[in-house]
């Protein structure tokens, strides 16, 4: 009987793109909290690298509204949305994936119950307001990504009464896809290969993968929850150029090509936020230093 009690008691997560960098990440931290019953939403099951003993896994594509239905059956205390599509050329696909996706999954589960909703948003909902961006900028997106990351801001904003939206800016660490700029350079340098990139005078903003993690866990303990859009990054901008050039200093390998890579229409010189609001109202700070967690992330690439 007091087990049955016990289990009740549990708290339930849903954690979509469960098998990504970002959700694959926070569910190895969330595993080792016994007081969660976590599923994890994911739309390929073989896609999954490390499977943990007390998470189930839920195979379901968020863009469908059928299979959602039929695979979502159960009410959640928390829900985190990290779906959404990697390749943000095709403009349908990113619209289904980040804004069709998420207004399915919202019109499929019990937001009346529900505790609170946090949602991945993203820098690029800004558009090119000047750095540093603040939560008070009015958005005026100009990427696909950018604008479906919006649409599924408001939308979120008039269906659910508890939510966050944590606008990234970039997240890097182990087990990141080889898509992103560390990861690709990290892999060029090992490879010894000769890479092209542009001149890197690009200022952008990096967050270790664990300060982020640990920014959720935060916030899933909050006892009362401030609805609100929060920045999340570093702080601190490093440029692009300086970057690859610590890479690849400390591999010891490979050649970057600077200036070879026009720098696209919709991109800007400079994109890093303010994150005062973040840090105030979560006692939140990053703690791991940019080249500390480089070291961390090219060890991972090592081995």
């Amino acid at each position: 009987m007091s087990k049955k009690i016990f289990y009740n008691l549990k708290k339930k997560i849903l954690i979509t793109g469960a098998s990504g960098f970002l959700g694959s990440n926070i569910i190895s931290k969330l595993s080792k909290n016994k007081s969660l019953i976590i599923h994890g939403l994911v739309k390929n099951t073989s896609k999954i690298k490390y499977r943990y003993k007390y998470v189930r896994y839920i195979k379901a594509d968020i863009t469908n509204l059928n299979s959602l239905k039929k695979k979502i059956t159960e009410n959640y205390d928390y829900i985190i949305n990290f779906a959404g599509n990697i390749n943000h050329k095709n403009r349908n696909q990113t619209y289904n994936a980040h804004f069709s996706g998420l207004k399915n999954l919202i019109s499929v589960i019990d937001t009346h119950g529900l505790k609170l909703f946090i949602q991945i948003g993203s820098s690029l909902e800004y558009g090119d307001k000047k750095s540093p961006q603040d939560e008070k900028q009015i958005c005026k997106p100009i990427s696909h990504y950018g604008k479906s990351k919006l649409l599924s801001s408001n939308h979120i904003k008039k269906k659910i009464k508890n939510f966050i939206i944590l606008r990234l800016y970039q997240v890097y660490g182990p087990f990141q896809k080889n898509n992103r700029l560390i990861p690709i350079v990290i892999d060029s340098c090992l490879k010894n290969k000769s890479f092209e990139c542009t001149d890197g005078s690009q200022l952008r903003d990096f967050l270790y993968v664990d300060d982020f993690t640990n920014l959720i866990i935060k916030i899933l303990k909050t006892k009362k929850i401030l609805s609100g859009i929060y920045n999340v990054g570093y702080g601190k901008p490093i440029k692009v150029r300086e970057i690859i050039k610590y890479i690849n200093k400390k591999i010891g390998k490979g050649k970057a090509l600077f200036g070879l890579i026009k720098m696209r229409k919709d991109e800007m010189t400079e994109s890093y936020p303010d994150i005062k609001k973040v840090k105030k109202i979560f006692s939140w700070s990053p703690k791991i230093n940019f080249r500390i967690g480089l070291k961390k992330t090219i060890k991972h690439y090592e081995t």
